[in-house]
C-alpha cells in the first residue's frame, strides 16, 4: 500500500480534531456531552499538582469551556449506580471509561505476577504477598481504607516516599484486586475492593487475550490521534514495542491505520482511516500540562515546532517560563504560553508570567484575555488583568 502523504498543516488539523478541538462550545451541565468528550480521547491523565485546578479537570474544559466539575467527580467516585469512569494506570495514573476495563485486566494481571511494576511493589506478588493479602482482608472486613487509616500507613516525607502499607496498596491497585472508591479532601486515594467499586456489567464483560487488548487500545489511541508514528500510538496507553507492534500490524492489515506519510516528520506515519481532515481549526482553548494533545513533547514539537516541558520541578532561578505553564491553542497553532495559579484565598485567576510565541497573531493578547476570564468564570475566580 502507497502511503498517503500530508503537509504538515493537515496532519495538525486531523489531529486536533480527533482530540476534539475546533467544535463549538456551549456550556455542559449533563453527563453527555462530557462523556463524548471522554470517549473521544479516552482518558484524563491525574496528577496531584492543584496550584490551578486538579489536571484532571483541565482538558474537558479545553475542549468544552465551562462544565460542572461535579460530573466527573460523581461519574469517577461517585455512588456505584453512578460511575461510568475508573482509575487506573493507562498513561500515568488516570480516569478512564468503564468500557476500558477489560482492556487492561492483562497488566493487571501481569502485575499480580510481578511481571511490571516498580521493584518496591513487585515484591507484594511474591516474599511480601502475605502482608498485602492481610491488608487486604482487613479492606474487605472494614470497607473502604487509605493508606493513612492503617498504623504506619502515611507515607514518608518528601516526594515518593511511600511507606511499606502504602507500597502494599499500590501493588493490589496495579493487579486490579482493589480499586479507587473515593477520593477524601487532600485528594488521598481511598481503597476498596474492585468488586465493589466496578459496576458487575462491567466486571462480567469477557477478558480479551492481551494481543487482542493490546489491539483495541493501540486502536483507541489512533482515533483519539487521528495521525500518529507507532510511537505516539504506543505512549498513548504506555505500551512496549514489542506490545505495540503486532497490534499496528494487524489495524493495518484490517484497513482500521493507512499508511502516511507526514512532511517533515522522519518517521512513518499512520492515519486513523475515520480521521476528519477539516479545513480549518478555529477557536482556542487553554491546555494543561498532562492534555493529551502535548503530554508526549516529542509529537507537540513535531506537530506545532513548539518546544514544551513542564518546570515544576526546576529551581525557580533556573526556569525559562515559569513553574505551572499552559500552552495557548488558538486557530490550530500554539500561539503562547502562560504561567497559571489559583489564589484562592484572594479569590483571584493569577498570571504569573506570559510569553508570546514568535509570530504570534496580533489578536493573541485580546483572545488570551477572553479566555482566562472564562477559565476563572468556571474556577469562580476573579479573572486576572493582562
Amino acid at each position: 500500500m502507497t502511503p498517503a502523504t500530508l503537509s504538515l498543516k493537515a496532519a495538525r488539523r486531523i489531529a486536533l480534531a480527533a482530540q476534539g478541538f475546533g467544535l463549538p462550545r456551549r456550556a455542559v451541565t449533563s453527563w453527555a456531552p462530557l462523556g463524548r468528550t471522554l470517549d473521544r480521547i479516552a482518558l484524563h491523565q491525574i496528577d496531584s499538582v492543584n496550584v490551578l485546578a486538579r489536571a484532571h479537570y483541565l482538558p474537558a474544559f479545553s475542549r468544552l469551556g465551562s462544565y460542572d466539575r461535579g460530573l466527573i467527580d460523581r461519574a469517577a467516585w461517585g455512588p456505584k449506580r453512578q460511575r461510568r469512569l475508573f482509575e487506573y494506570w493507562a498513561h500515568e495514573a488516570s480516569l478512564l471509561p468503564l468500557d476500558l476495563h477489560p482492556l487492561l485486566r492483562w497488566r493487571m494481571a501481569r502485575a499480580e505476577r510481578g511481571e511490571i511494576g516498580w521493584g518496591h511493589l513487585r515484591v507484594f506478588a511474591g516474599e511480601k504477598r502475605g502482608a498485602a493479602e492481610a491488608i487486604l482482608d482487613r479492606i474487605r472486613a472494614e470497607g473502604p481504607l487509605a493508606a493513612s487509616d492503617f498504623e504506619h500507613g502515611k507515607s514518608r516525607s518528601g516526594w515518593w516516599e511511600w511507606g511499606e502499607t502504602k507500597r502494599a496498596l499500590e501493588w493490589l491497585f496495579w493487579a486490579g484486586r482493589i480499586t479507587t472508591a473515593t477520593r477524601r479532601g487532600s485528594f488521598e486515594r481511598v481503597y476498596d475492593l474492585a468488586e465493589r467499586v466496578i459496576p458487575p456489567a462491567i466486571l462480567d464483560l469477557p477478558t480479551p487475550d492481551p494481543a487482542e487488548a493490546q489491539r483495541r487500545l493501540i486502536a483507541r489511541a489512533a482515533r483519539a490521534h487521528g495521525i500518529a508514528t507507532a510511537a505516539d500510538l504506543r505512549d498513548y496507553f504506555r505500551l512496549k514495542p514489542d506490545e505495540a507492534k503486532g497490534a499496528i500490524e494487524a489495524l493495518v492489515e484490517a484497513g482500521e491505520l493507512l499508511p502516511a506519510r507526514v512532511e517533515g516528520w522522519r518517521q512513518p506515519a499512520f492515519l486513523h482511516a475515520e480521521a476528519r481532515a477539516p479545513r480549518r481549526i478555529d477557536g482556542q482553548a487553554l491546555l494543561v500540562p498532562f492534555d493529551p494533545l502535548i503530554w508526549e513533547r516529542g509529537r507537540t514539537e513535531r506537530l506545532f515546532g513548539f518546544h514544551y516541558r513542564i518546570e515544576i520541578y526546576v529551581p525557580a532561578d533556573k526556569r525559562t517560563h515559569g513553574y505551572y505553564v499552559l500552552p495557548f491553542l488558538m486557530d490550530g497553532a500554539l500561539v503562547a504560553r502562560v504561567d497559571l495559579k489559583a489564589d484562592r484565598q484572594a479569590g483571584r485567576l493569577l498570571v504569573r508570567s506570559l510569553h508570546l510565541e514568535p509570530g504570534a497573531p496580533v489578536d493573541t493578547r485580546a483572545r488570551l484575555g477572553a479566555e482566562l476570564a472564562g477559565m476563572a468564570r468556571w474556577l469562580e475566580l476573579d479573572p486576572p488583568a493582562l
